[in-house]
């Protein structure tokens, strides 16, 4: 069976093609990302479920088989030995267990497993060399993350010799990302998000659609973007979550790869200066901590970015922002939903057509949003149940589910560069309306979340973040 996930017109296609009814489920990228994150999180739970009852420390065992390259200063090879303690094996572990899973999944969509697997070992010796290269004690002092160097390392690649055809069948991007999307649902607890109550709920979910429609109408109104695939999703990549909202609406919207590749890498870019200069105004404006680390959540692209920044500005600032981003990380289905919606009802439905049924709908959707919210719906209630079940699920996203999740992302990355060509860019860049886009749309959030920030926990509830320092 052909590869369904590249159409002709290099569009991220959606996957109603592949077939009506059942087949979907084992037969479509976004149902197997579903599958591998569900396993993956089962199989951790029930690991550190059974080391916790018969006695051990929880998630020895995990933590042997699964890990990421370490901290160093001079030499390269420290990275590989964390605490004194060899993590090869671990680094091993997460090469086979991620090319199992996704070489199972690509096999049962109809493609060719013999390519993936001498692909997947470039890809994976790149995101490797990624994380090494962010573990550097002074690149990792500036907060360059892996992300910054796994997307130029493939586009070192694309760009001068070229992405060649048999590495190319491990460039899966969306299926990586998906994937980690829904090992990312298990962070999302609700107890947590809830804690900040009403301030928390207006900074991410008030501001953010506002943010998203107006920065749209502009790119369509006033720019003449010509692509409203493209507008929709440096919007959504801008306003909601970067790389995670990016991916999802470009799955609702169909837009091409380019158009996705254009998005990510001015996200990116965008996300390592704000995340070195917001710190630096804050503080130069006398702004608290906590109405600083509201601004930081609700506006820099990456999660871990703003974990960065909150870092530097102090403890309550760092819980401030990452619960913020947390929150509206929610919004990445909500999204989804609302642009598969808005395409088919109203972008690309022509002059005189029948209205689409709620059918269509549902083939656009992105499914494994579904996974996410699952993900997020089953660790809350479980560390909601009790203080051993609190416990098994720090265990597991903090030494197993997070790790994969971090090499998921890397290798989504990775996957990134190879497939972009800065001459492809050139032709989404011309005039220089998506950056222009992008700088608009970010400047008002910039303004419109600091001012939300500032009335929710300075002027209405100044002690509503109290809560997260207990």
């Amino acid at each position: 069976m052909a590869d369904k996930t590249l159409g002709s017109d290099d569009r991220v296609v959606r996957s109603s093609a592949d077939g009506p009814g059942w087949r979907q489920l084992y037969r479509t990228e976004d149902w197997w990302a579903v599958w591998i994150g569900g396993t993956l999180l089962a199989i951790c739970t029930l690991v550190v479920g059974y080391e916790m009852t018969s006695g051990a420390t929880g998630s020895d065992l995990l933590k042997t088989w699964l890990a990421k390259p370490g901290s160093w200063n001079s030499n390269p090879l420290d990275a590989f030995t964390v605490k004194g303690s060899s993590v090869l094996r671990g680094l091993f572990g997460a090469f086979a267990l991620s090319l199992v899973a996704f070489g199972l999944g690509l096999s049962a969509m109809g493609r060719r497993l013999a390519p993936f697997v001498a692909g997947f070992c470039v890809v994976f010796a790149l995101a490797t060399a990624a994380l090494v290269l962010a573990g550097q004690s002074v690149i990792k002092y500036y907060n360059l993350e892996y992300a910054l160097w796994a997307l130029l390392a493939g586009l070192l690649i694309s760009n001068t010799i070229g992405t060649a055809s048999w590495i190319r069948s491990a460039v899966c991007t969306e299926f990586y990302i998906k994937t980690g999307l829904v090992l990312l649902g298990a962070e999302v607890l609700f107890g947590r998000l809830l804690a900040l109550g009403l301030p928390g709920v207006f900074v991410s979910w008030v501001v953010t659609p506002i943010v998203l429609v107006a920065t749209f109408w502009f790119g369509q109104q006033i720019l003449r973007i010509a692509s409203p695939t493209l507008n929709i999703v440096i919007s959504a990549d801008m306003s909601v979550c970067g790389v995670s909202a990016a991916i999802a609406t470009a799955a609702a919207c169909r837009a091409k790869r380019s158009e996705l590749s254009l998005a990510i890498g001015m996200s990116l870019t965008f996300t390592v200066i704000m995340m070195v200069v917001m710190p630096m105004i804050i503080r130069g404006l006398g702004i608290n901590n906590v109405v600083g680390g509201a601004w930081l959540g609700g506006t820099i692209d990456s999660t871990g970015a703003v974990a960065a920044a909150g870092a530097m500005l102090g403890d309550d600032a760092l819980q401030v922002a990452a619960t913020i981003k947390m929150i509206q990380n929610i919004l990445i289905g909500v999204v989804a939903f609302c642009v598969s919606v808005y395409w088919v009802t109203r972008v690309e439905r022509t002059s005189g057509e029948a209205r689409p049924g709620a059918i269509e709908i549902w083939h656009r959707f992105p499914k494994f949003i579904l996974g996410f919210v699952a993900a997020s719906l089953v660790f809350s209630c479980l560390s909601a149940s009790s203080a051993g079940g609190e416990r098994v699920v720090d265990a597991v996203l903090g030494h197993s589910t997070t790790t994969l999740r971090n090499w998921f992302f890397c290798l989504a990355f990775v996957s990134i560069g190879l497939e972009t060509n800065f001459r492809e860019l050139a032709v989404n860049l011309k005039g220089g309306k998506p950056l222009v886009l992008y700088v608009v749309g970010q400047t008002f959030n910039l303004c419109l979340t600091l001012l939300m920030a500032w009335l929710m926990f300075e002027k209405v509830f100044p002690h509503a973040a109290d809560v997260l320092q207990k």
